[in-house]
């Protein structure tokens, strides 16, 4: 038997372990409460959350906190217009950029879906390569400066690539296999967009063959359906050609 705090916050309640994984789910459906409050109000009080909520202060306090320690929220002093009374203004609690993003508010695929659909329709196919090489240049740019002490070894350069994807975002990760070398992207900001407008895979592939020094071959992309974009690199393959050096092989799910 343990004690755990309740969602009123007043007094400590007996519960099974059992009970306490509901406890947590429920924990988990306030803090949802809270997020939509705070979408909805923008900055707000922790008085004036739990009075919405039903929420005692030390309740509401908590998950704030939590959602704090996690990144969702921050706290800022309250702004008062006109003469402000004794003491220090209360603190008001927003959402993060971040938050708001899992909220759904943002629509960024759809725009930029519908800006390549523009793009594709007055410029046709060469227009939207051009455009997805043109996206990616920084952040070959980038990875580039990253690796400045790979050395020549392929595989060595994947492994500092890997490196330097993760720095970006795409949670990469290389490996030695029995035909060469395999560089895993378990993350893809464009995955959506990718899905309708495959050259944005194509020319990925090719700043990951130029980066790498030699020809790749894409296997699988998160664009697709899989699950991870991976990427193969043969064990014996020639230089990289400048130019298109892509090699994509779909593999059925």
């Amino acid at each position: 038997m343990k004690y755990v705090a309740g969602l009123s916050g007043d007094r400590p309640t007996a519960t099974t372990p059992a009970a306490g994984r509901s406890a947590s789910v429920a924990d988990l459906s306030t803090r949802d409460r809270v997020t939509q409050l705070l979408l909805e109000r923008g900055a707000t009080t922790a008085a004036q959350l739990g009075s919405a909520l039903g929420l005692s202060p030390a309740a509401i306090r908590r998950h704030l906190d939590a959602m704090l320690a996690d990144g969702d929220v921050l706290a800022r002093e309250q702004t008062v217009r006109g003469h402000r009374g004794r003491g220090r203004p209360a603190k008001v609690f927003l959402l993060t950029d971040a938050a708001r993003v899992r909220c759904g508010t943002h629509h960024y695929d759809n725009m930029a879906t519908a800006a390549l659909r523009w793009i594709s329709r007055n410029g046709g196919a060469e227009a939207v390569e051009a455009f997805a090489a043109d996206q990616v240049a920084a952040l070959e740019a980038r990875c580039r400066a990253a690796m400045e002490d790979a050395g020549d070894d392929p595989l060595a350069r994947a492994e500092a690539l890997a490196g330097a994807l993760t720095a970006e975002g795409y949670a990469a990760n290389a490996s030695t296999i029995a035909s060469g070398g395999q560089l895993c992207q378990h993350h893809c900001p464009v995955a959506h967009v990718a899905a309708e407008f495959p050259q944005l895979c194509e020319a990925e592939t090719a700043v990951i063959s130029r980066l790498v020094g030699t020809h790749v071959q894409r296997l699988a992309t998160i664009a697709h359906g899989d699950g991870v974009c991976t990427t193969h690199i043969p064990t014996q393959p020639g230089r990289a050609r400048s130019g298109k050096t892509v090699t994509t092989v779909r593999t059925d799910r």
